[in-house]
């Protein structure tokens, strides 16, 4: 799939997958419908829901998960929090355009061009938080978060990229 393609889908996945609202509850429920599905499938991943003040609203770590799970976590959501897009799709148009974090006025101790980090994007407000997840490939911890989101929001279809954990 072209470069073009990919990004084109992942734009379409954040304006699909939109919230009217989004509060502690619904960071709970979507985090356990998170903990549940990966449990199902056996996926090593660490799961986090964070706020753009900082503020961690939901987190687990399966049997696997350390300390460097957090740290690519923290900087997935740094990422989403500044370019108000999914770390993957900037990965993507990073690719496209041949440039790195520092073209970008990113530094990779801070930030991430990988996947795995997908805006909170509530409908009329922006983004205001990130849904997060470590310990697959970057490409699957991108399409395990936008297929979470997808079944939380009860959207049944939404464009996805060649992908399957």
């Amino acid at each position: 799939m072209m470069l073009e393609e990919s990004i084109r889908i992942l734009a379409m996945q954040e304006e699909i997958l939109q919230f009217s609202h989004f509060t502690n509850e619904d960071a709970w429920e979507l985090g356990s419908l998170m903990v549940s599905e990966a449990a199902r499938n056996r996926l090593p991943v660490a799961i986090s829901i964070r706020l753009n003040n900082g503020y961690t609203v939901f987190q687990y770590g399966f049997k696997g998960t350390n300390y460097n799970n957090e740290q690519w976590m923290t900087r997935k959501q740094n990422t989403v929090r500044v370019m108000e897009m999914s770390s993957l799709r900037l990965y993507m148009m990073m690719k496209k355009n041949d440039e790195t974090l520092e073209d970008r006025g990113l530094n990779d101790e801070e930030y991430t061009a990988s996947g795995g980090g997908f805006p909170i994007r509530v409908a009329g407000v922006g983004v205001i938080g990130s849904v997060i997840v470590s310990g697959l490939d970057h490409m699957a911890d991108h399409e395990f978060a936008a297929a979470c989101l997808s079944q939380y929001l009860r959207i049944d279809e939404i464009p996805r990229l060649p992908v399957h954990f």
